[in-house]
């Protein structure tokens, strides 16, 4: 999807000295993978304490 938007030249730049990238594109397209995975952890760490299990865990890591 096309589209244009307003960004801040110092925080592309600062970006793009960080991780390498050569390309705005590059850039905003990774900013969005690491906000959508870290939204996705915070929704698994909610989970947190909530599930309950019946096993051994001594035993399930020998079996590897």
């Amino acid at each position: 999807m096309r589209t244009t938007i307003d960004l801040d030249d110092n925080l592309i730049a600062r970006a793009q000295e960080m991780t390498g990238l050569k390309s705005k594109s590059a850039v905003i397209r990774l900013a969005l993978l690491t906000f959508i995975r870290l939204h996705e952890q915070s929704a698994i760490r909610a989970l947190r304490g909530k599930a309950h299990w019946d096993g051994d865990l001594d035993e399930a890591r020998r079996a590897r």
